[in-house]
């Protein structure tokens, strides 16, 4: 196939606006490599010889024409645009269906510290390792039929903190099922797409169903950019671990039983690292039945996740933060049927100058804000306890929300949350809190995972703070549809409260 022959209408648009624009130079179709496109015969060798003769000819573009193209691992290499036509779809393979298997896990060390998914890239759809200017674009669709969902945790030896309180009930069966063993895994393909210490990385306008563990990961990447992404996934959709210099803006991302969008700074690369830099921007998360998003009906039938809190979505800083997090910015995005924003450091690591603002929220499946430091420390000795500094979220509407749920700011005692600012934020909740939910008093749980679920129904429907020192509030407030025996705000160990423009009752109480 010709250069001209490809192009024609949108893909010779597509193709002037290629992120790297010496790509366009030299084009190779996966079809003169010996790709059929027929969703039969295995396409990964032919796939994999285009990357291949595209990267050593100095760079340029593969391009995958409509058709369904079934594969293994592909290997992404430096200075290579894939380019998926609409039309386009990579499927993939099964190991148990298809002859074949996905490039086995990379042999790094006694990775301790985070989970099997977290801790390899190879055993995925799509992957690369050290690569720069590197981009995956195009109308077309990955659908990761043959990828699996599931993969071991971590084999810290601590275990406090492995996994959310509310998985306590779960029988070692059922957690077998979700975490099998690591031999198990040899063969078995668990992400869509993965990258590893990559430099200058764009992936733009693609759609992926079914992304096993991650449709994206994302690790110790700088000069990253997603834009205009749209993702129905089975666990997390965006990790973005150990990361500098990001933007995600204008995806979609359905994630009923994981999170969507994920900063996160494991123990993966060996050492702490930092995500930092990151703005996630105009971006929607939902938490909607897989596949509903990409179909239109956004079915509610999925009443649980698999740690059997209420559908997930969201956003989230952590739970991995050995590294922690400097600079984000999370801005004009909106949560549908998903918890709400969550910002935590369990694993040592600081939380400073991050900013939400302009969000909206609606059906919130927990708490509308959740901001927790805890004591968890997956990492190795030595590891202390995070802090969180300099947190601001503003302008932000939810309505919807789960009754049992206020928004949650939780440190801990001597180690509160620093310069917390709430500003112009109007929360709307479903009610129904006891008398018995107003005389509690949580356990502080500093070693557990970290889920506005973990202290079960907080004494207060709207907000409550427990170890924070210096919170301003200014113009927030709040409503309950249903009735309420809990007071709207419960303050302790919290000072230097600042408050403006807050409704006397609020006032009141906070004052008392």
């Amino acid at each position: 196939m010709t250069r001209r022959e490809w192009l024609g209408g949108a893909a010779a648009g597509m193709l002037a606006a290629l992120p790297f624009p010496a790509h366009a130079q030299r084009m190779v179709s996966v079809r003169d490599t010996g790709a059929r496109g027929d969703g039969a015969a295995l396409d990964t060798d032919a796939v994999n010889r285009a990357i291949a003769q595209v990267a050593r000819a100095g760079g340029g573009t593969v391009t995958v024409p409509a058709g369904r193209y079934l594969c293994f691992s592909i290997r992404l290499m430096s200075h290579v645009t894939l380019m998926l036509a609409e039309g386009a779809v990579i499927e993939a393979a099964d190991p148990a269906r298809h002859p074949g298997h996905y490039d086995l896990p990379e042999e790094r060390g006694d990775q301790l510290y985070q989970d099997f998914g977290h801790s390899h890239w190879a055993n995925s759809l799509i992957w690369g390792d050290g690569l720069s200017d590197v981009a995956i674009v195009g109308a077309g669709r990955i659908e990761g039929t043959g990828l699996t969902r599931n993969g071991p945790g971590s084999r810290w030896r601590r275990q406090a903190g492995e996994r959310p309180l509310s998985m306590r009930g779960m029988s070692d069966a059922d957690v077998a099922r979700l975490e099998p063993d690591e031999a198990a895994m040899r063969g078995i393909g668990n992400k869509a797409i993965s990258l590893r210490d990559c430099t200058r990385v764009h992936i733009a306008d693609v759609t992926i169903r079914k992304g096993g563990h991650f449709a994206l990961l994302i690790t110790g990447c700088c000069s990253v950019v997603l834009e205009r992404l749209a993702i129905d996934t089975d666990r997390d959709g965006i990790d973005l671990d150990g990361v500098r210099d990001v933007r995600v803006e204008n995806c979609r991302v359905n994630s009923p039983n994981d999170d969507a969008i994920v900063v996160k700074s494991s123990f993966a690369l060996g050492r702490l690292v930092p995500s930092e830099n990151v703005v996630i921007r105009g971006c929607t998360v939902l938490g909607f039945d897989l596949g509903t998003m990409l179909d239109g009906t956004r079915g509610t039938t999925l009443q649980f996740a698999p740690d059997r809190d209420r559908p997930t979505g969201r956003i989230k800083l952590g739970t991995e933060s050995n590294g922690g997090y400097r600079n984000v910015l999370i801005e004009r995005c909106r949560f549908e049927h998903s918890r709400g924003l969550a910002l935590e450091t369990v694993d040592g690591g600081a939380m400073e100058d991050v900013t939400a603002r302009d969000l909206v929220m609606r059906d919130v499946t927990t708490a509308p804000i959740f901001v927790r430091i805890g004591d968890r420390r997956r990492g190795p000795p030595g590891t202390g306890i995070g802090r969180a500094d300099r947190i601001r979220i503003s302008d932000v509407e939810a309505s919807g929300i789960d009754g049992r749920y206020p928004a949650i700011l939780a440190g801990l005692p001597g180690q509160p949350i620093r310069d917390l600012a709430l500003e112009r934020i109007h929360l709307a909740f479903l009610g129904g809190g006891t008398a018995a939910d107003a005389a509690r008093r949580p356990e502080e749980l500093a070693q557990a995972y970290p889920e506005p679920s973990m202290f079960g129904v907080p004494p207060a429907w709207g907000l409550w703070c427990r170890h924070v020192a210096g919170l301003r509030l200014d113009h927030v407030t709040m409503e309950t549809a249903g009735p309420e025996a809990r007071a709207p705000i419960v303050l302790q160990d919290t000072r230097d409260v600042r408050v403006a423009a807050v409704p006397f009752w609020e006032r009141r109480l906070l004052l008392d």
